[in-house]
């Protein structure tokens, strides 16, 4: 397993790191995921560590909580061997302080996870979302506060917007506060949204990309293709207005690149699709999620070979869509693209700022 830094800090993180969101599965949503328990679980994450992957990935919003339990009951007796990263802030209740990063809620998050993870610490926090209500110099000096406390290690947000980002980088900077080196960001080739205004902010701050959904939201499995019907047995019949959307067409244009370069390689279409966010610039890992021992060794197959820059070329070009505005329409004006090269064609073969 390639060992990356996690952006701009002295964190080592595996390229591949494991989702927990399948562990404990509860919910509609969650429930269609998985609902591995912990004796299933801790051997997901013996098969992991044996395989060099070491970062395990959660949420106090996955099922309720019921994914950091599994994961603390997972990883019991071996806590020095793993990297646990989990993330707060979206609802969890109905409550006024059930939901949002404000020094009430992070604090208790926080109390709640290291209970419910069995840990004294925890190597990554992360929000999980933009809390608007909240005045980020009180979001920023609470989480200063944990780390000085040693409860928490390195602090990193997901799903935030650039100007959400980078003000609060400078809001860090501004106050001598812990900076945020990671982004937990939706990255995929049906989901290339992430290379506008994300990668290029991470390349310049030191934002170590940890790409969840790698696969689509499990459109990228080799299951869903041109002109054949869903399988009975996709979660997709359950969980598709959940997650990112994505047109047909494109979907089925990338999945045909895909096939070509299987038959080819012989390798899968997810060892493919996974492969291609290896090689992307800012990656530091990218989560992969397992609702079985099967499922995860596939997955485990994407790294030790590299796609051929023609292979690339043509996931590129049959993922690549219009830029959105302000880039469009100036995207392959020349001099632009000399301007902000890492915003009009990401290069593959960059070395990850991970």
């Amino acid at each position: 397993m390639e060992y990356r830094r996690l952006g701009a800090s002295g964190l080592k993180v595996p390229a591949l790191s494991f989702g927990a969101g399948t562990f404990g599965g509860q919910g509609p949503l969650f429930g269609a995921w998985g609902t591995t328990d912990a004796r299933e679980a801790r051997r997901l994450v013996d098969i992991c560590l044996d395989a060099g992957i070491t970062m395990f990935d959660t949420a106090d919003v996955y099922s309720g909580g019921a994914s950091e339990e599994v994961l603390g009951e997972a990883i019991k007796g071996r806590r020095d061997q793993v990297i646990v990263s989990t993330k707060t802030s979206l609802p969890m209740g109905d409550g006024p302080g059930d939901a949002g990063s404000s020094r009430s809620r992070l604090i208790t998050a926080c109390e709640d996870a290291l209970r419910r993870l069995g840990t004294d610490h925890i190597d990554l926090f992360q929000l999980h979302a933009f809390d608007a209500d909240t005045p980020i110099e009180e979001v920023l000096a609470t989480l200063d506060d944990l780390v000085r406390a040693g409860k928490v290690r390195y602090l990193g947000i997901s799903n935030f917007s650039g100007w959400q980002a980078m003000k609060s980088l400078s809001i860090s900077e501004r106050y001598g506060h812990p900076r945020y080196v990671a982004h937990q960001v939706y990255y995929s080739l049906i989901g290339r949204d992430y290379e506008w205004e994300l990668m290029p902010l991470g390349l310049d701050q030191g934002l170590g990309a940890l790409v969840w959904s790698p696969l689509g939201w499990g459109r990228l499995t080799g299951k869903v293709r041109r002109g054949q019907p869903l399988p009975a047995n996709s979660r997709l019949h359950r969980t598709a207005d959940y997650g990112p959307p994505v047109e047909d067409e494109h979907l089925y244009r990338v999945v045909d690149a895909l096939d070509e370069i299987a038959q080819e390689t012989g390798k899968t279409i997810p060892q493919i699709a996974l492969n291609w966010l290896l090689q992307r610039p800012t990656v530091s890992s990218v989560i992969i999620g397992a609702r079985d021992e099967h499922q995860l060794r596939q997955n485990l197959g994407a790294v030790g070979w590299t796609l051929t820059p023609d292979q690339t070329a043509k996931l590129d070009a049959a993922s690549d869509r219009t830029a959105p505005y302000p880039y469009f329409p100036y995207q392959r004006q020349e001099g632009f693209a000399r301007l902000n090269p890492s915003v009009v064609a990401p290069p593959s073969a960059a070395r990850p700022t991970g």
